[in-house]
């Protein structure tokens, strides 16, 4: 692909107004959420959407959020169920990720969904993502803002060194608070956890009254960040360290000597907003990377998740 010069804008009027305008000339735009920043196009749009998929190296039987700025958006192209309305009044705008079946007649580019016959949609919560998705005045397809299977962006400068020159604008409205991506949750039949996230799964239970069932471990891929090997550092990464062997840093978490630290008092919602960016900085170092324990519980499903997929065997 040609290299293209990606403006840097700012999160102020003008700067949305830009990236508003240069999404419906069908370019790409990498944009802050609560989440990751994630890299928008025009989801109506199957050219733009491709795009995406070129710019980050994507596989196309890997499907893509689609952003909306409120759950009536959302009801125009899927199929919505009292599950999803529960849901939807509890925790959007959100970090939470509602796959449901596609609405006849939805008019969204048969990429966005690498050609099943669900869809996943959010609502963000972040000011800047929020007043982007109104200027827009459309959905907007945006998958995490990085090349595929690396450490996914918290700033806008995690998106220029992966993306830089492959982009048309990044909005540069600083760190993002949640840290890792959304939660998916599968409605196409009863309640399925596809992705722990950035809004736990007890919360979500205590909105349902049940356990989620998690999907089968043959299940084909039904929604985004399902590859085994995702989320990953050039440098191969080492789960449930009690200390760094020689050659090795160590990613820390919970009081103790380490290289970086997930969050010294071990507060699983801080090592979640530090993730991605300790192994950004980690990786820099060109060493293999050590992790130390985090609880399965909460936040910290997610976060194992991520250093589970960082930890895969590449090309799995």
């Amino acid at each position: 692909m040609q290299p293209l010069t990606t403006e840097i804008l700012s999160a102020t009027p003008e700067g949305i107004a830009r990236a508003a305008a240069l999404l419906k000339a069908g370019a790409l735009v990498a944009f802050p959420t609560e989440t990751v920043y994630g890299l928008g196009a025009d989801a109506r749009d199957g050219r733009a959407v491709a795009a995406i998929y070129a710019a980050k190296g994507r596989p196309a039987f890997n499907p893509l959020i689609v952003h909306v700025p409120d759950t009536g958006a959302a009801q125009r192209y899927v199929i919505w169920s009292d599950t999803a309305e529960r849901l939807a009044r509890a925790f959007w705008p959100g970090p939470l990720t509602l796959v449901l079946p596609l609405r006849e007649g939805h008019g969204l580019s048969s990429l966005v969904t690498a050609g099943l016959g669900s869809l996943a949609l959010r609502v963000p919560a972040h000011p800047a993502a929020r007043a982007l998705l109104q200027a827009f005045g459309g959905p907007v397809a945006a998958p995490s803002a990085n090349r595929s299977g690396r450490i996914s962006p918290t700033s806008a400068r995690h998106v220029l060194a992966g993306l830089e020159g492959r982009i048309d604008a990044v909005l540069d409205d600083g760190p993002c608070p949640v840290g890792v991506e959304s939660t998916i949750l599968g409605l196409t039949g009863a309640p399925v956890l596809l992705r722990p996230g950035g809004l736990a799964a007890e919360q979500i239970e205590a909105v349902l009254g049940e356990t989620l069932a998690a999907p089968e471990a043959a299940a084909p891929i039904t929604a985004p960040g399902q590859l085994v090997s995702h989320y990953a550092p050039a440098a191969p990464v080492r789960l449930n360290a009690a200390r760094a062997e020689p050659g090795e840093v160590l990613l820390g978490f919970g009081p103790g000597a380490c290289d970086l630290n997930l969050s010294e008092s071990a507060d699983l919602a801080e090592a979640a907003a530090n993730l991605f960016g300790h192994l950004h900085r980690l990786d820099a170092l060109a060493c293999p990377i050590a992790v130390a324990p985090v609880p399965e519980t909460g936040l910290g499903r997610a976060i194992n998740d991520r250093l589970r997929r960082a930890a895969a065997p590449r090309g799995a």
